[in-house]
């Protein structure tokens, strides 16, 4: 198999230099780029599987050289570094095809984790020979504020040993998040197990997590690592955590304690390496409380807590997700669906979702296998979203619409610093569009 190769992007000579430095010996044949220019030169000589980018250079910056990229090698991973970090650049980055960005100054473990997850991507691309689909690579999609911030603390306490606790409604991406996490860890290249313990009695959830020897209960027979062992070394997600019973709590701290498991009916324990997060969308502090959470094991996993906010709390993230599940189910049913009518869109604005994005995306993968055209229409969506129809007033759901393209349009400018053609591009429209959405709006350039 061929080298992968690497192109670093920096105007700034040292920065490039520490940058090759840093990922020296990662897997990579490196080259340097000191510049926009000098990089689209190197893009158009040669093929790269990476690209490492500044976001911000003089003349031209790190959204051009991505553009050049992906133009001229649709399979390439783009990771850009910005040290003016903002929910704007993130989207703008992300939206144009960036499989991840850091921020300056990055942890340098944070930057080698990011790099190993494109190299395994890349690696695992060559050696099936197709392409996996783009939307289900990288980062969660957002370009909510409240969902960045928990993303920022996530890429920050992920370098760490630190068991985490992620609290939140059933289908806001609990363990999406716990992958995110083990992908940006040091770990990143063990394994990473998830268990709901809620789907199975305690019996089967101890033999699950901890493991027995041949014998040990009827039906055992033969010998079976649990999750603890197998997951040695990477990470271990444990889904309705809450759910627990207080006999498999106490073992549970007990291995946390004394990193070890005894499988049933082992005599001797065996040393375990896993870090644990862990999910609920109960209250752990009510549980403790209430007596049916161990107050010391409570302590030992809320090292770090990260709560994921329900859709209905970023309706701004709405119309990105659609479009994102839209490409999703689209490559797996096979079907050429465009996008959604305005007025499909609005009742996606306008709904609750108190199944937050796995209801969305339900909702989007029955769209895709009813809808004969390539819009997703009104009649495509289910009863209880027509209905929503009927009893919304029109206006509201227009002006929540008409706000999300008021807010994408200012931002746009915003980060071109007020250029037109760069934010239409950025927008995905023509420059006559842009002009036309900014009349109507009264938006000043």
């Amino acid at each position: 198999m061929a080298d992968l190769r690497l192109l670093l992007v920096d105007d700034e000579q040292i920065a490039l230099d520490n940058l090759a430095d840093a990922l020296d010996g990662q897997g990579f044949l490196i080259e340097t780029a000191p510049g926009g220019e000098a990089a689209q030169v190197a893009i158009r000589r040669s093929q790269f599987d990476l690209v490492i980018t500044d976001l911000r250079m003089p003349g031209v910056d790190g959204l051009a050289v991505l553009a050049s990229a992906l133009e001229h090698n649709p399979d390439t991973l783009v990771i850009l570094l910005t040290g003016h970090a903002t929910v704007d650049t993130a989207v703008t980055a992300l939206r144009a095809g960036a499989y991840h960005y850091l921020t300056k100054p990055y942890r340098l473990e944070e930057l080698r984790a990011a790099v190993a997850g494109a190299r395994e991507r890349l690696l695992a691309r060559r050696s099936t020979r197709t392409e996996p689909p783009a939307v289900s690579s990288g980062p969660i999609v957002t370009c909510s504020e409240i969902m960045q911030r928990v993303l920022a603390t996530a890429a920050s306490i992920a370098p760490s040993e630190s068991n985490v606790v992620i609290l939140g409604e059933s289908g806001t991406g609990k363990e999406l998040l716990a992958r995110e996490i083990h992908r940006l860890s040091h770990r990143h290249d063990q394994p990473f197990l998830a268990v709901n313990c809620g789907a199975l009695s305690e019996e089967l959830l101890d033999s699950a997590l901890f493991g027995h020897e041949a014998g040990a209960f009827t039906g055992a027979v033969k010998a079976r690592r649990g999750y603890f062992e197998t997951a040695s070394g990477g990470t271990l997600f444990l889904d309705e955590f809450a759910e627990m019973s207080p006999a498999m709590q106490v073992k549970l701290l007990r291995v946390i304690e004394n990193r070890e498991v005894l499988p049933v009916g082992a005599e001797r324990p065996r040393p375990v390496d896993v870090r644990l997060v862990v999910a609920t969308n109960r209250s752990l502090e009510r549980e403790v409380a209430e007596g049916r959470m161990r107050r010391d094991l409570y302590y030992r996993v809320s090292v770090v807590t990260l709560e994921l906010p329900p859709l209905r709390r970023r309706k701004e993230d709405v119309p990105l997700l659609a479009q994102h599940l839209l490409r999703r189910h689209c490559e797996s049913s096979g079907r050429n669906v465009q996008g959604f009518s305005d007025a499909a869109l609005e009742l996606l604005m306008a709904y609750d979702f108190p199944g937050n994005v796995r209801e969305l995306s339900n909702i989007i993968e029955r769209a895709v296998l009813l809808t004969e055209g390539t819009l997703i229409e009104v009649g495509n969506l289910p009863d209880n979203l027509r209905r929503l129809r009927v009893t919304m007033p029109a206006s509201a759901a227009m002006a929540s619409l008409e706000d999300q393209e008021i807010s994408a349009i200012k931002r746009a400018l915003a980060e071109t610093g007020g250029h037109r053609g760069r934010a239409a591009e950025l927008l995905g429209i023509d420059r006559v569009s842009l002009w036309r959405k900014m009349k109507r709006y009264g938006i000043e350039a």
